[in-house]
């Protein structure tokens, strides 16, 4: 039967199922998964035995449990193949700035270090010499404390090694421990910043996004614009 909204009620109970194995860490028996799933054991039988049968489950034969199956495995690596990650951040920039008040900056890794790819102003309009293409320092800029702490060092040994000497492995470590950075009149006068990070599924760095603004509140740790900022970027990212 078709869904009121437009899907297939027995379709969507059946991956209400799938789902909630693969919020498992292992193995999970069939009444437990049940239960989780609110529906019948017999009806979450069913669905089961069609997704083993189509290698998205498989069933361990000694405890008879079920766990997630090869086909689940190849899904999963044609999303991360997939996954765009800098158009899924640019998409975002309106709504986070909207919510924030707050200008909006996506960065990428580029030759030069961090580079702006998209700009995204705010009704408080600033004042400032970055735009598209410009291109951030790792250690005096937020955006460049969060490509320090979260792309490998490999990558940006290169364009720290053109910076003057500073506590880059402290700001590594500090960028890491806290997720994300910020800076206050270190790279513009008058203005704040904070950065978190867009990972991929190997915990590195895929893009930065950005907000800054005149309003240092936009530092505070358990403000609603770092808050935000983080939502986002863990939605779009792939931890």
């Amino acid at each position: 039967m078709d869904h009121p909204t437009g899907g297939i009620q027995s379709l969507d109970a059946a991956l209400r199922l799938l789902k909630q194995l693969a919020a498992r860490g292992g193995p999970v028996a069939l009444s437990e998964l049940a239960r989780e799933a609110e529906m019948p054991v017999s009806k979450a039988h069913r669905y089961l035995a069609s997704f083993v049968a189509a290698g998205l489950v498989q069933q361990t034969a000694r405890s008879g449990k079920y766990d997630l199956g090869p086909e689940a495995l190849q899904l999963g690596i044609a999303a991360m193949v997939r996954r765009d990650y800098v158009n899924l951040a640019a998409d975002r920039l309106p709504d986070l700035v909207a919510e924030t008040g707050q200008t909006a900056l996506l960065c990428v890794w580029g030759s030069f270090g961090p580079t702006v790819v998209r700009w995204e102003r705010s009704a408080n309009f600033i004042v400032t010499s970055l735009g598209l293409g410009s291109t951030l320092p790792l250690q005096g800029s937020a955006t460049g404390r969060v490509f320090l702490g979260f792309a490998p060092t490999q990558i940006t040994a290169t364009v720290l090694a053109r910076e003057p000497s500073g506590p880059a492995d402290t700001l590594r470590e500090e960028t890491r421990d806290r997720g994300w950075a910020c800076v206050s009149g270190d790279l513009i006068a008058g203005l704040a910043a904070i950065s978190a990070p867009v990972l991929n599924w190997q915990g590195e760095i895929e893009a930065a996004v950005t907000l800054i603004g005149t309003d240092v509140s936009i530092l505070k740790p358990e403000g609603p614009a770092l808050a935000a900022l983080r939502r986002v970027c863990g939605e779009i990212g792939a931890g």
